[in-house]
This record gives structure tokens, sequence and C-alpha cells, in this order.
């Protein structure tokens, strides 16, 4: 997919944070992600060796606590110049299960692009179990002894 002017602004926020925030091997990668309606969430990986969250995740965090709803686009850029950041493999995995229809900005500098999260994922495994609806327990009829004579 081509890039819109409102995913190269995604890039240039995402980008921002980075040159801000990431001055410290505890934060190298930061993410932007853009909701339906327009808002622009971000965030910064949190590096600990027990696998800290990406900035993906971060930036995924930071939308449910404002509120916003459906997602429609994320990018993940890193420090020191480094540009764009493909989603790792866990991020794919989180960001198809939770915005099925997302898109994501990745390649070079000089051939940025969108592509869609199915793309960057296919044939993924699809974790149904937060999808389904809440199953109706029925409630006990409550059983009375009857007295004895």
């Amino acid at each position: 997919m081509t890039m819109r002017d409102t995913d190269r602004a995604l890039v240039q926020a995402a980008t921002a944070v980075a040159k801000l925030r990431c001055r410290s091997e505890n934060h190298t990668v930061a993410a932007a992600v853009r909701s339906v309606d327009g808002r622009v969430f971000t965030g910064v990986n949190v590096y600990h060796f027990t696998g800290g969250p990406c900035a993906e995740i971060v930036a995924l965090g930071a939308a449910a606590t404002q509120g916003a709803g459906e997602l429609e686009t994320i990018v993940a850029v890193g420090d020191r110049g480094r540009g764009v950041l493909a989603p790792c493999g866990r991020c794919r995995q989180v960001l198809r299960d939770y915005f099925p229809s997302i898109r994501v900005v990745v390649g070079p500098p000089e051939a940025l692009r969108v592509a869609r999260i199915d793309d960057l994922l296919p044939d993924t495994y699809v974790w149904a179990d937060h999808q389904l609806p809440t199953p109706v327990v029925p409630t006990p009829t409550p059983v009375v002894p009857t007295p004895r004579p």
C-alpha cells in the first residue's frame, strides 16, 4: 500500500519521540499508533533482561488508557537514526489478535510502505478465546427440602 500524508505524520511523531525519549539503553525504540478518529498515541520500549514490553505494546496500552477504540495504523522507529523498524513476531501476533485490520508502516527510509498485519503474519494462529461471547451460566434452581412429617 502507498503511504498517505497521515502515515508520514505518524512516522514523524514516532521519530520525534525516539529523539526525545530514547536516550538510554532502557529505551531504544519509539512507536506511534493512530486511531480511526485520528488521535495519535506514542510509547517507548522498556528494555529489561526478562523481556520488557516493546514500544508497540506500550503505545497500544497508552491508546487504551486514553479511551481509543479501533486503531488504524502503527509504526516503530529506532533510536540513533535507525529509522522505521518492523514489529517483532510477538508484536505482530498481538496486533493481529486485537486489531486484525491494522496497517503497519515498514521498509527502508527510501521505500517506506504500509502493509496489512495479515501480510506481515500470514497463516497466523488465531487466538479466538477473547473473541468468544461470554457463556451464559444458568442460575441454579434452589432446592428446598421437603419437611418430614
